[in-house]
């Protein structure tokens, strides 16, 4: 969380690219900390500062995206960051089921290094170029990002006519988002993410192992073959994405993991029942 919170600071300050390397750096030294362990204290030193990585990450990133991206493709290449997110935490299940912890540290390594050096072989976003005011090193960057035969003249114009018009409006405060002509959009975007941390996909993907144990499966097979699954499904989302609408898949996949929760609850219910009846049983 205080990644998320620091990290737009960051990125109008040091830019997109540089707080990009910054978390790269910051994740590096974490899983760092993680492989070479020794205590609890050192394993949530290294959980702390992957913690803060993954926050600045999870804001910088969607913005980087969505300002090289050209028009056309923006909603596309959007949602292909959740895609790989979702395909790199598949990845880690199926890993994890055939490798030592500390190996899949080492793993969790390379992303972060491959950012960092990825980083010096592409140009800095040209909207935060061009809202800081270097106009040469903003048209530069543009046009790596479109072909050098490619004509920017168009998008460049309209480009700083946006950064004009955002300019002149007034300066947003916190307290605005609680007046009455926001507060329904506020509301459903902050609920709908509450809902999906209350839906308990983070305790669902900690203990995956655990729960197809408790169920009589392989824990090493259950994460594997959900991994397996998640990234077919995630790729077969994104493309229903601008065709089906986000309200259709939203009410889908909301009555999907309903469905999923209710059944996952009702089967440790009846265990936690058998469980009681035969020490009930025992004791008589």
């Amino acid at each position: 969380m205080i990644g998320a919170v620091t990290s737009g600071r960051l990125a109008d300050i040091l830019g997109r690219k540089m707080t990009m390397r910054f978390a790269a750096v910051v994740g590096i030294f974490g899983w760092l900390t993680v492989y070479f362990a020794k205590d609890a204290i050192m394993l949530y030193a290294g959980r702390v500062l992957l913690g803060y990585c993954t926050g600045v990450l999870s804001y910088v990133v969607p913005v980087f995206i969505s300002e090289i991206a050209p028009k056309g493709i923006r909603g596309g290449l959007a949602t292909s960051n959740q895609l790989f997110i979702c395909s790199g935490c598949s990845a880690a299940y199926i890993i994890g089921a055939l490798v030592s912890w500390r190996s899949l540290v080492l793993v969790g390594l390379v992303p972060c290094a491959v950012l960092l050096l990825g980083l010096f072989f592409i140009p800095e976003s040209p909207r935060w170029l061009a809202n800081i005011g270097k106009e040469r090193e903003f048209h530069a960057s543009l046009q790596e990002f479109r072909g050098e035969d490619s004509d920017i003249s168009e998008e460049a114009t309209e480009i700083k006519d946006y950064i004009e018009s955002i300019r002149r409006l007034p300066k947003a405060r916190f307290q605005d988002l609680f007046q009455s002509k926001n507060m329904y959009a506020v509301t459903v975007g902050v609920g709908l993410m509450i809902f999906q941390q209350l839906g308990g996909i983070n305790a669902l993907g900690f203990y995956t192992s655990y729960i197809f144990s408790s169920a009589g499966f392989s824990g090493k097979i259950g994460t594997t073959l959900i991994g397996v699954i998640q990234i077919p499904i995630t790729f077969f989302g994104a493309l229903l994405m601008d065709r089906s609408g986000r309200r259709a898949l939203l009410l889908v996949s909301s009555s999907g993991t309903f469905l999923g929760c209710f059944l996952t609850g009702l089967s440790f219910y009846f265990k936690l029942s058998e469980s009681t009846r035969v020490c009930s049983q025992t004791t008589k």
